[in-house]
């Protein structure tokens, strides 16, 4: 049998989806393991299948959402972040988690800017599958997330998020455009699949009772488990 599979959360101050995000990849198969940033390192890396940044707000967003996260993560882990994908490791950021992986270039370059509301939304969202990708395939073509975000209308330069459209790399879409995003992005992949940022939050959608009609029966758990599940089955595979 194959060996369980570690998820490795990063912790930052500002960081408040760290519990319910391990909760959510034990339920799914993983073993979890939040580390406070304070005690990373390489070595941290060297026993985990999958890298998560969490969402919240990683030190209060006070440069820009995840600026500084990214500049320790760098700092800390230097070239051994991208030899962890390079050799087979999975990466996945949501919300704030997305805004970092997207600044550690570990995405297709874009940014995440304030809605084009310039306000804080926090709603359900729905979602639907543009793309191949581990981190989908166990999820129906339309499905439902939450989101709680102020900084995520994602836009790219020269309209690099067509290209992202037609090659896959825009694995998510929003099937109505909430904040503004370029072409409805609501989540990206690398060219490997492995690595993988949204903007709604899985986490918060494990179960039935999560969900906020009471008699939803959509399926046996809430869509975000099957989110987890997939790429623990992806690893398995």
């Amino acid at each position: 049998m194959p060996a369980t599979p570690h998820a490795l959360i990063i912790k930052f101050p500002g960081t408040n989806c760290d519990a319910e995000t391990a909760r959510a990849l034990e339920a799914a198969g993983f073993t979890a393991e939040v580390l406070p940033v304070a005690l990373l390192e390489p070595a941290a890396l060297d026993r985990a299948k999958l890298l998560v940044f969490a969402g919240g707000f990683s030190y209060g967003d006070y440069v820009m959402s995840g600026r500084i996260a990214q500049l320790i993560t760098k700092h800390k882990l230097g070239e051994r972040l991208k030899q962890f994908v390079a050799a087979g490791g999975y990466a996945m950021g949501i919300c704030n988690g997305f805004q970092i992986l997207t600044q550690l270039d570990l995405l297709p370059r874009g940014s995440l800017l304030h809605n084009e509301s310039g306000r804080f939304i926090c709603r359900w969202a729905g979602l639907k599958k543009n793309a191949d990708s581990p981190y989908l395939r166990g999820l129906p073509d339309n499905f439902e997330l939450p989101v709680a975000h102020a900084e995520g209308r994602f836009m790219s330069v020269d309209d690099e998020a067509g290209d992202y459209l037609k090659n896959g790399r825009a694995a998510l879409l929003y099937t109505s455009n909430i904040n503004g995003s370029t072409h409805a992005i609501a989540g990206l992949q690398d060219e490997t699949g492995r690595v993988f940022g949204l903007m709604p939050h899985p986490e918060r959608f494990i179960a039935k009772a999560n969900h906020y009609d009471p008699d939803w029966n959509g399926a046996e758990h809430g869509w975000g488990y099957y989110m987890f599940k997939s790429v623990r089955e992806a690893m398995a595979a």
